[in-house]
């Protein structure tokens, strides 16, 4: 393999991160290494855990091997995989957060994360507070003396507003606090938060990593300087992910980078058609000019994934469900469903009740689409339907 840093594509770092086969006796994958229990040579190591492998929880050769392609891809010290997106996202949480101290949250979150903090770190006596994702530097006015982390996720979940990462990132270390961030929908392909002064790196590698819908795992990627408070917290909860459920992920970042690319053409070029309907009343995608984030995207990013949002145009606030349900249930190729990075193409009404500052589109109901691996074409005649539906209801 080339050596990191070396100026290679990503498609070709994606073939070759990770263990080598010269170190499995030439065999291109890693074997899939099960198991709870470790067995000691003496009483002395096991009494000092004097040896790379102590118990199942603390990873195995499989695992190992997920962690070190990720590290690569991150540019992170240590990678931890968990059994969910919504593990990865909470474990930075319940490691830097302790009981009178204050936390800044985008406002603009993934829905779960934020039920997390209103009913987990809440009644653990931990304090969120909610802001504005265009605050960038200005985040510093609301920094407090025990306010010690600010979690961003850009784009934002369902409306894609962006954040200047780097600015909020900046911010916020002049006062101490730990930086996280939700990195799913551009993956460390199209941007690296430890690169922007992010501290913890948190993927649902449930989605792209994953790409083929039958795996749940998250990821947690940290710098140099948090990484020991985050695998001491992690071996306190237990959490893990299956040497399984590792190997198909390894598998899967081998592909990532071609499918990410057919979903990135396939998506803009959805999202361009959308913009000029006039059923549409708006499109929310950072790679569309005319999308209010668009040049904070274009300077960061390196690249969109395949989910965005558009507006379907109503007129009537009481005609919004039944629109937006008349629109999805006349498609085919669009499954109705939760989660995204797969190979399918999905559609779901998206709710925004529980948001406090960014509250959304009000000229008509939001619908999240998911822009799989099918041709363009049928997924534009698909939507057709869906429009003629959503005119006559």
């Amino acid at each position: 393999m080339a050596e990191k840093g070396q100026d290679i594509g990503i498609n070709t770092r994606l073939a070759h991160i990770g263990p080598q086969p010269s170190e499995r006796h030439g065999f291109v994958n890693p074997p899939i290494q099960r198991g709870s229990t470790v067995l000691f040579p003496t009483a002395q190591t096991m009494r000092s855990e004097g040896q790379k492998y102590t118990y199942g929880t603390h990873g195995t050769p499989t695992t190992d091997a997920l962690c070190d392609a990720l590290n690569e891809l991150e540019g992170s010290a240590g990678t931890l995989i968990l059994p969910s997106g919504l593990a990865a996202v909470t474990l930075p949480f319940l490691a830097c957060l302790s009981a009178g101290d204050h936390m800044l949250m985008v406002d603009s979150v993934y829905a779960p994360a934020r039920r997390f903090c209103e009913n987990v770190l809440k009644r653990m006596g931990i304090e969120t507070e909610y802001y504005d994702p265009a605050i960038g530097a200005g985040i510093e006015g609301l920094i407090r003396p025990n306010t010690k982390l600010v979690h961003l996720e850009a784009p934002a979940s369902n409306t894609f507003e962006m954040q200047d990462i780097g600015a909020t990132a900046a911010a916020a270390k002049k006062h101490g606090c730990v930086v996280t961030m939700d990195n799913t929908w551009a993956t460390p392909l199209f941007f690296r938060p430890l690169d922007h002064g992010v501290d913890i790196s948190i993927h649902a590698a449930t989605k792209y990593p994953s790409g083929h819908s039958d795996i749940l795992m998250g990821t947690v990627s940290a710098n140099a300087e948090t990484w020991g408070r985050i695998e001491a917290a992690n071996r306190d909860l237990g959490l893990c992910g299956s040497p399984d459920d590792a190997y198909q992920i390894l598998r899967g970042l081998r592909t990532m980078g071609v499918r990410l690319a057919h979903h990135m053409e396939s998506a803009i070029a959805v999202a361009e058609w959308l913009e000029q309907r006039e059923d549409v009343a708006r499109v929310l995608h950072p790679a569309l000019a005319s999308f209010p984030g668009h040049d904070i995207w274009k300077r960061d990013f390196k690249g969109a994934s395949g989910v965005f949002s558009f507006v379907l145009k109503a007129d009537k606030p009481e005609d919004h469900t039944r629109k937006a349900q008349a629109f999805l249930d006349a498609l085919t190729y669009f499954g109705l469903g939760y989660s995204w990075g797969g190979y399918e193409s999905l559609a779901v009404h998206v709710y925004l009740g529980d948001r406090r500052i960014c509250k959304g589109p009000t000229d008509g109901p939001l619908i999240r689409l998911q822009i799989g691996l099918e041709d363009v074409k049928d997924l534009k005649a698909d939507l057709e339907k869906g429009f003629a539906a959503a005119r006559a209801a």
